[in-house]
């Protein structure tokens, strides 16, 4: 049986790459539409190597008779069309903020919790976690069952990419004028900062507390996935890069682990790759991942400072197991369970 698949947001990063990888992975689709904003209706995007698909309107588009819808628009165009798709009998996985922390949308990642996807039911949306969460439970989840983790402090170090195309231009635009001896702050819009040959500790707005909302979502959302009780410390921080987030990670365990261990439970996890070698690149970096589905774990060692310690280095391409990947596999875990 063939699914009748929308894709929301079809213009942006995220959407061409589901789109990618819905045909890469042969999702079983008898018809694909692409949808966006009014301003890009006829705009041609590719689907698969031969496939080419027109873009429709999605204010005016009727869901009704579409099975499944990969959304992605950004929050505030999502908080109006996946309930007016999942009111038209569609269900919808969507990628935005919006759903994330409603408690009546389950959030997913497939290697961790994929029973939570029978939630689906109360309101026919699926929420798809931040890219910086994804990849860091799926690397967690083999370690929490192994030896119960207690407390989690984690550092990111995030492409530009996970800002969006805007984002990735600026950067291009500022190493180029650096370079030309062009003022990098002529290019500066997307960032508060200089982002070419710099660090910026500071993803999305900030709170109350002085986090800013990524490490807020990082805490929130491992919390929900994974455990309730957990406690999770994160500084997220963007990097001139344009693909590929890399995160270093401590964890704190109820039960002793040791790395010898911690590292047969990663290699036999589903989606983690490990790449491990104490020599010279014998670790993977997020240039690397570009492309790749797993998530990649490095760096492998005991944290001596605190009771049942560990401390790794993992990478994942954001475009994909961050967002379009898992987007996918929620989809293919649902026709699989629950149609």
């Amino acid at each position: 049986m063939g699914y009748k698949v929308a894709i929301v947001g079809a213009t942006g990063n995220v959407g061409r790459e589901i789109m990618h990888i819905l045909a890469e992975r042969e999702f079983p689709a008898d018809e694909v539409v692409a949808l966006a904003s009014a301003r890009s209706v006829g705009r041609e995007v590719s689907f698969g190597e031969d496939d080419v698909l027109k873009v429709q309107d999605l204010d005016k588009f009727d869901f009704t008779g579409i099975d499944i819808v990969l959304s992605s628009p950004g929050a505030d165009v999502s908080k109006v069309s996946s309930p007016r798709a999942a009111k038209a009998g569609a269900v919808v996985i969507d990628n935005t903020s919006y759903f994330r922390m409603e408690p009546d949308v389950p959030l997913v990642v497939p290697e961790v919790n994929p029973e939570d996807i029978a939630g689906y039911k109360k309101r026919g949306i699926i929420a798809n976690p931040n890219c910086s969460t994804i990849q860091m439970l799926v690397a967690l989840k083999p370690l929490h069952d192994l030896a119960k983790i207690n407390r989690v402090v984690v550092s990111t170090y995030q492409s530009t990419s996970g800002a969006g195309k805007q984002a990735m231009d600026e950067l291009f635009n500022q190493t180029r004028g650096i370079y030309a001896n062009d003022p990098a702050e002529k290019y500066r819009e997307k960032f508060t900062k200089q982002i070419a040959f710099n660090c910026i500790p500071h993803i999305d707005t900030f709170m109350d507390d002085g986090s800013t909302k990524e490490e807020w979502k990082m805490v929130v959302e491992t919390r929900k996935i994974l455990d309730k009780d957990i406690q999770v410390s994160a500084t997220c921080v963007r990097i001139p890069t344009f693909i590929g987030h890399g995160e270093a990670i401590n964890i704190e365990c109820a039960r002793p682990i040791d790395e010898n261990t911690a590292r047969k439970a990663l290699k036999a996890a589903p989606g983690v790759t490990v790449v491990d070698h104490r020599e010279d690149e014998g670790y993977v970096t997020p240039t690397e991942c570009v492309g790749e589905d797993p998530v990649y774990v490095s760096r492998i060692r005991k944290d001596p400072t605190v009771r049942h310690g560990l401390a790794f280095w993992c990478v994942a391409d954001n475009l994909r197991k961050g967002a379009a990947l898992n987007t996918v596999q929620i989809a293919e875990e649902f026709i699989r369970s629950h149609t």
